[in-house]
């Protein structure tokens, strides 16, 4: 089955996804440095605002960074995802994880490379259309397969690899949650 397409813009990916750094160098250092994305623009924001770069994430699109000199702290939960095996959950209007783009076939060697470099990450979680939405093992509606990882400012990170073409019958057919449908999902939680 074809992927469906945009009836009303031509849109070719993301051009960058603009994220907030506590310390570019620890930030350049961990991006560059450790997961090799290139750094690819560097700014200094007009009246002393602070910085923001850009670093090369593939297929045309980029990973950027602001540092700003009068950034409030972290709040992990509310404006970003708690840290956890699986990202838990944030704010509306927050960013809960980046999640970047993998060959299936080099999801369990790029597990191994983090882990030389000293980076903490999630087995390799296999998100599949089973009650519990995940497993260690690959199932047969195994759809995508995710390591996941922060950076140094505890922002959640994914390595995900598709496993096949979606939609395929079945892969669109819940109905959107609403504004007030939250005590419905309470109570499901709870069985």
């Amino acid at each position: 089955m074809a992927r469906p397409q945009n009836p009303e813009f031509q849109f070719l990916g993301i051009n960058h996804l603009a994220l907030v750094s506590s310390d570019m160098q620890r930030t350049v250092d961990f991006y560059s440095g450790l997961l090799g994305m290139p750094l690819i623009k560097t700014i200094d924001l007009p009246r002393g605002m602070g910085q923001h770069f850009f670093f090369d994430l593939g297929n045309g699109d980029s990973l950027a960074f602001f540092w700003f000199a009068d950034a409030p702290k972290a709040q992990p939960g509310i404006a970003s995802a708690k840290r956890a095996a699986i990202p838990g959950p944030s704010a509306h209007g927050s960013m809960n994880h980046v999640a970047i783009n993998v060959p299936a076939e080099k999801i369990e060697d790029y597990r191994a490379r983090l882990t030389a470099k000293g980076i903490a990450c999630s087995p390799v979680i296999n998100h599949d259309d089973s009650p519990m939405q995940a497993s260690l093992e690959i199932t047969p509606t195994t759809f995508v397969r995710s390591i996941y990882f922060y950076d140094p400012d505890g922002i959640a990170l994914e390595l995900a690899a598709w496993t096949r073409d979606l939609p395929r019958p079945g892969d669109v057919h819940h109905t959107p949650a609403r504004a007030g449908d939250e005590p419905r999902y309470r109570e499901m939680a709870k069985t």
